[in-house]
């Protein structure tokens, strides 16, 4: 009998909610089944990457001019730092249609963390953008970029680098969230390209005319891309500010992405 009641107070007893780390796995499973049984997605962002890397090295890059260096090592390492500016609208509209689709909804239902659905959206789109990254890097070098500096400085940079992914996947939930539908996720996500492109990420900030080139320089995209490329050249500069450009983002973007999903 004693037995009989302790099976089935175990039969009756409500499952455990998962933990933050539980929901955030599932959540970034799903997202990452999505891309992947989408590899239009992953074809496509390896096309614009070359299509963009063509333009500026054979088509603008004669007529620009970045000190004493080849341009295509001034561009390439601006490129990769700056990818996530590109690539990152596909992000705001997956969160968008999450949302338009009731799939937010029903994750909301769940007795789950707010922030493990910030956390696994973060995670999915991680290594999806750590691949754009790699293969980005890899055409850089199939466009004649050429390292000056040590394989460590090479490999800290790509630290550096797959640091922003994780910094901007942030801020395109946010967009993504705030976004009525996947449209306007859409132009919402083109903001980012007046900041990578006021930046020095693609001509240097002192070409651009004198009352410009304080918001090109104070802006977080410009010492990001110089320690990107100080790294490459075996030095350390603009590295700590960069560091601390990226915290500030994520420690503003990741709060306002809870705060949203638990209003949503």
């Amino acid at each position: 009998m004693t037995m009989a009641m302790t099976a089935v107070r175990a039969i009756g007893r409500p499952a455990r909610p998962p933990g933050t780390a539980g929901a955030a796995l599932q959540v970034a499973r799903r997202a990452l089944l999505k891309y992947v049984r989408t590899p239009a997605l992953s074809v496509m962002a390896i096309v614009q990457a070359g299509m963009f890397l063509f333009s500026f090295r054979y088509v603008f890059g004669g007529a620009i001019h970045a000190g004493s260096g080849s341009y295509v090592n001034f561009l390439v390492p601006g490129y990769v730092a700056t990818l996530m500016l590109f690539t990152g609208g596909g992000i705001a509209v997956a969160v968008a249609e999450d949302k338009t689709a009731g799939f937010t909804d029903r994750l909301l239902s769940l007795p789950v963390p707010r922030l493990s659905l910030v956390l696994g959206r973060t995670l999915a789109d991680s290594v999806t953008n750590a691949w754009s990254i790699a293969t980005t890097t890899a055409l850089g070098f199939a466009f004649g970029f050429r390292l000056t500096g040590s394989v460590g400085g090479a490999l800290a940079a790509l630290g550096l680098c797959l640091l922003y992914a994780v910094v901007f996947t942030v801020v395109f939930i946010v967009m993504g969230l705030y976004a009525p539908n996947a449209q306007a996720a859409q132009g919402m996500s083109l903001i980012a390209f007046v900041f990578a492109f006021i930046s020095s990420a693609y001509v240097p900030a002192a070409s651009m005319p004198g009352w410009l080139q304080p918001f090109s320089k104070y802006q977080p995209l410009t010492p990001m891309v110089d320690a990107v490329r100080s790294l490459l050249a075996g030095s350390s500069s603009d590295v700590g500010l960069a560091l601390a450009w990226s915290a500030i983002l994520l420690a503003v973007f990741t709060p306002v992405a809870v705060l949203r999903y638990r209003k949503a």
